[in-house]
């Protein structure tokens, strides 16, 4: 943004002020948007230690988007790309899977790839993925920028086969 001075003495405020409104509501807009990136969750015990795994794991290039910062930088997020496709790792159960719960759907959609279950939840602007049957929620949010979305899955199934153990895996090892 250019910024301009007077020449003059007599400068009116009312051009100020409406800067100042302007810069006020892009400030907003930026952070309603996501645009300082995904807000880390809050994991803790196995699911903290392997949101960390993971976050070691995570490629370069999810399709074909370089790994960004976040301005939130974080063990438990991740960004590629802009528009930022965002993961978030060690989020809680997605209400849609949780028995009990006014969302709770026990045919909800979900997807295989790769040897990841993904839920799917088509948004206005995208589409939200979260892991089922794994330790750790992990959640990628995609915007519809990146059509079709599914195409990024792919790109994060490996890192996570190989950090985030499937729950049946992690009770197998409990009784051995």
């Amino acid at each position: 943004m250019r910024r301009r001075t007077a020449s003059s003495r007599s400068v009116s405020t009312a051009p100020l002020a409406v800067v100042a409104a302007l810069a006020a509501l892009v400030t907003a807009a930026c952070s309603v948007t996501g645009e300082a990136g995904p807000t880390p969750p809050s994991p803790s015990g196995r699911a903290a230690e392997v949101c960390r795994s993971l976050h070691g794991a995570l490629p370069e290039r999810v399709h074909d988007q370089r790994r960004g910062r976040a301005d939130r930088v974080s063990d438990f997020t991740a960004v590629w790309g802009d528009p930022a496709i965002a993961l978030r790792c060690g989020v809680p159960e997605p209400p849609v899977l949780t028995p009990g719960t006014e969302q709770y759907n026990p045919i909800a959609e979900v997807a295989e790839v790769n040897g990841v279950s993904w839920l799917m939840e088509k948004r206005d602007d995208g589409y939200r993925f979260v892991t089922t049957g794994r330790v750790a929620y992990v959640e990628l949010t995609v915007p519809g920028d990146y059509g079709p979305e599914v195409e990024v899955l792919p790109d994060l199934g490996d890192a996570v086969k190989r950090t985030v153990p499937a729950e049946r895996d992690s009770e197998n090892d409990a009784g051995n």
